[in-house]
């Protein structure tokens, strides 16, 4: 029941929680809890990210960090890892937009995805002020292994009285090729396809917004390029459900977060992954 509840409310506080208009500073807190898992019993990540926006470009870096405590044995030690974010657009007229992603998995002291690194190229076409179309063509290189992603995003935006409201549908194609044999790729799929849908909706200083992703994916690159699942889980279901408030020039939002996945080296189904994520944006 839980679920519907959240696939009914689902459809963007999953990713971010409104379109920043602004430059801005974000920084974000996320706890984790792993239910059925075979590696990891809880995790937190911090966050910051700075996006500027000046004429025609818009310029965006994170820096995330993340530590998860894990069952020993299988594992010997605790999780920790480092990822860079960086992402470039450019609006060529006020119907096309370029944009360039760059990430790095800076460190990771168990998986062996860590200092793999992600280049990502996409095309904006607006077709006027309510809809816009995205294609974004990601590639990832990992030591062992390489991931090819495709994502088509379709963004439509509507005001009703005093709300405003912002749909999205995505899609991701992803395929995988094997540089070497790797416990990380041997019981996934070559190919992925997953769909997901995100709503926004904006009423004077308050914010409300879910969002779901159904169809398998492993390794992907989420919300836009600021997101990076780089270990070896295969995700079947997301749901997402949050709130946020206005007040001055910060934007306060927290959201919950269910997924279910499969860890891929021990084949270990239903786990299930529990988040609470908090958000703090300054805009200037």
């Amino acid at each position: 029941m839980k679920k519907l509840l959240l696939f009914l409310v689902a459809t963007c506080l999953f990713g971010e929680i409104s379109e920043p208009i602004h430059s801005s500073i974000s920084t974000y807190y996320e706890n984790k809890n792993y239910m059925n898992s075979k590696q990891k019993k809880d995790a937190i990540t911090y966050g910051i990210d700075v996006d500027i926006h000046h004429k025609n470009s818009a310029y965006k870096i994170t820096y995330e960090q993340s530590k998860a405590d894990t069952k020993k044995p299988p594992l010997k030690e605790d999780l920790k890892n480092k990822k860079l974010f960086l992402k470039y657009g450019y609006a060529l007229n006020n119907k096309i937009h370029l944009n360039l992603n760059y990430i790095k998995v800076l460190s990771d002291n168990i998986a062996i995805t860590t200092g793999g690194k992600v280049y990502g190229a996409g095309i904006t076409y607006t077709t006027d002020k309510k809809l816009s179309l995205n294609f974004t063509q990601f590639y990832t290189n990992y030591k062992d292994f390489n991931v090819y992603q495709s994502d088509f995003r379709c963004n439509f935006k509507t005001k009703l009285n005093g709300l405003k409201l912002k749909i999205s549908s995505i899609t991701k194609y992803i395929s995988l090729k094997d540089d070497k044999n790797n416990s990380f790729t041997k019981n996934a799929q070559k190919e992925y396809l997953t769909t997901g849908l995100k709503l926004h909706a904006h009423y004077k200083s308050y914010h409300f917004g879910s969002g779901f992703f159904i169809g398998k994916r492993v390794f992907a690159i989420m919300n836009e390029g600021s997101k990076l699942q780089h270990h070896a889980m295969e995700f079947d279901r997301t749901y997402a459900v949050g709130v946020g408030k206005t007040i001055s020039n910060f934007i306060f939002r927290m959201q919950y977060i269910y997924q279910r996945a499969t860890e891929l080296p021990s084949k270990n189904e239903n786990v299930e992954i529990e988040t609470i994520r908090m958000i703090l944006n300054y805009k200037f």
